[in-house]
Order: structure tokens, then sequence, then C-alpha cells
């Protein structure tokens, strides 16, 4: 924690959006265990109340129903901006209000952490790179997204919001501190949001058969939620001068029919692989370059994708174990 930013030795007072969410509410937890005062917002479309539940009798920990959309009024020293759908199946079930979301829920904060003077932190993602030609992914490639396209809510939204946060800076002088996160597994992802860890797991546990589109050749770098909260603390905590992006991700690369048959091991499960058609802009490649993290913020993420995906489907186990009771 900079000390530095907080205000008469009192606790540092933290706004999280999309507290409820898979990220959102591993961030609180994080921030709780680290002295923070916490409000969270959210309002609920792909946040669950469950994520939190545990957090309400804290005195530490405030939750609001509130839709970024709209201003938030408060006094705060860090403001963690996450509130996005992030799956394409939630994002592209409203594409308008995911687009307004990313514009108009950034808008909203930068306002708030340029009258509060406060560090304000966005989530971005690894789909501001779009389909990729560069592998791996550094900060300094522009994408090649496609800005019409069924996934150009979520991709273009996100790029928009990083044009607003640097804006807001250069123009402002806001604190601001922008990492783009890769592919994130672990506890509490929903397991209705179509991503394909969630997905295969679930499909997995029920004996169904694990869908993967194309023929599973296209890869993606999963990286565990705790060791990404880690990541997102470290950038917010990295010095003035430090704005980002920063890639925040697992440079360990895997194929979708890779991911789907070590699922299908580690849960003993009798489950067949199936082919889907690929969906559009779906991209090929995924992969960080975390050069940048390393050297900055001394961030690399530790857990391997057996050991994370162990505790997922832990998770998952108990899930439906409860769904079934």
């Amino acid at each position: 924690m900079n000390a530095s930013r907080q205000h008469d030795f009192t606790r540092t007072r933290a706004l999280v959006t999309g507290a409820a969410g898979f990220l959102g509410s591993n961030l609180c937890d994080a921030l709780i265990a680290n002295n923070y005062d916490v409000v969270g917002l959210d309002n609920y479309f792909t946040g669950r109340k469950e994520n939190v539940a545990h957090l309400l009798n804290d005195p530490n920990f405030e939750m609001v129903r509130h839709e970024v959309r709209q201003p938030y009024w408060g006094e705060f020293d860090e403001i963690f901006h996450l509130a996005c759908p992030a799956s394409p199946r939630f994002y592209q079930r409203n594409a308008i209000a995911t687009a307004k979301i990313s514009f108009l829920g950034s808008l909203n904060m930068l306002g708030l952490a340029k009258r509060c003077r406060a560090r304000i932190f966005h989530a971005s993602t690894s789909e501001v790179y779009g389909d990729p030609l560069e592998h791996p992914q550094k900060e300094s490639y522009n994408g090649s997204v496609n800005p019409i396209g069924p996934r150009a809510c979520y991709d273009e939204g996100k790029r928009i919001a990083e044009a607003l946060f640097f804006d807001y800076h250069r123009q402002h002088d806001v604190d601001i501190k922008v990492a783009r996160i890769f592919n994130t597994y672990g506890p509490r992802m929903n397991q209705h949001d179509g991503r394909v860890v969630s997905n295969f797991i679930v499909q997995a546990l029920k004996g169904e058969d694990i869908t993967i589109h194309g023929d599973g050749s296209q890869t993606r770098s999963f990286c565990y939620v705790d060791d990404v909260i880690a990541g997102i603390l470290a950038t917010m905590d990295s010095p003035p001068a430090f704005t980002g992006p920063v890639n925040l991700g697992n440079p360990d690369e895997f194929t979708i029919l890779e991911l789907a048959e070590t699922v299908i091991d580690m849960t003993g499960s009798r489950s067949k692989i199936v082919r889907t058609k690929l969906p559009v802009d779906d991209p090929k490649r995924r992969q960080p370059d975390i050069t940048l993290a390393k050297e900055t913020l001394g961030w690399e993420p530790k857990i391997k994708l057996k050991e994370g995906l162990e505790k997922t489907i832990a998770f998952f186990e108990h899930e439906l174990s409860l769904a079934a009771a």
C-alpha cells in the first residue's frame, strides 16, 4: 500500500465497481485482507450476491446496488473499475448496454477520480488486441479488431475506455493505472457464462459432451485468479509515473483441445469431445508478453494450470452439489 495516498492516517478508502463479479469479489477479499475500507458497486447483471455474502458483516465493507452508467458520489483514495460483462454470452446479450457500460461507466468513474483526486485502475482486456497478427502480444501492439463485428461492443468498448483513461490523464492529470487482463479462471466463475474453463469443467462433472469451437487448435493462456489479483494490486501500487497499459496474464500457452483433454483427465469424466462452429472473430491465438510486468511490477504468475484447475474443479463440484441438494 502506498502510504502517501492515505488521508489522515486512516484506512485507504477504495471503491470497487463490478464488486459482485468473479474478479471483483476476489479483489474485495484481497483489499479487506489488506486493511482497506471498501465500497462495492454492482448492478447484479452478471455479478452474484453469493460472491460477496461472506463480506456483508465486515465493518470495513459496504455493498451498493448501482448501475455505473449513472454517476456515483463518494470520497475515495482509490477506485478499481472492473464493471463490465466479460464473457461473449453475456456481453452480446445486450450489446448496446455493454458499449455504454464501457464508455459511460469509465466516464463516470474518471469524473469521480478527478473530483476526489483518487488513483484509478481500469480492468482492460486482452480483447483489445483482437485476432492478433503479433504473437505473443506486447503492450505496444495496437491490435487487429473488427469494429463492426458481434464482439465489437466489448472489444471496442474496452478500447474507448482506455482512450478515455489516457485523455483524463493527459488533460486533467488523473492518476491512472491500466492493465490488460488475459484469460482468468478460478473459484466464483459463473458456470453459465460460456467461458471455456467453466464450460469444460461443468460439462465434465455432469458427464455431458464437452463442446469445443472449431478443431480446438486455437490457443489461450490461462491465469489463475489469485495471480491476477496480485497483479492488479501491484499495478495499483506502482509509482505514479507508471500508467500502463500492462499485460496481466500467464504466458503458458495451451490449445483449447489440450485444455479439454486435461479437464477430462482431472475430473475422471467419461465426457466426449464434440466440435461446433467457430464463432465470428474468435481469436486464433492469445498469449501475453509479460516482460513489462516482470520488469516494472516485479510480477509474474506462480500457479500452474493443473494446480489452478484442481481448485476450480473443487469449487464447481461444491456448486453443483448445492444445486442438486
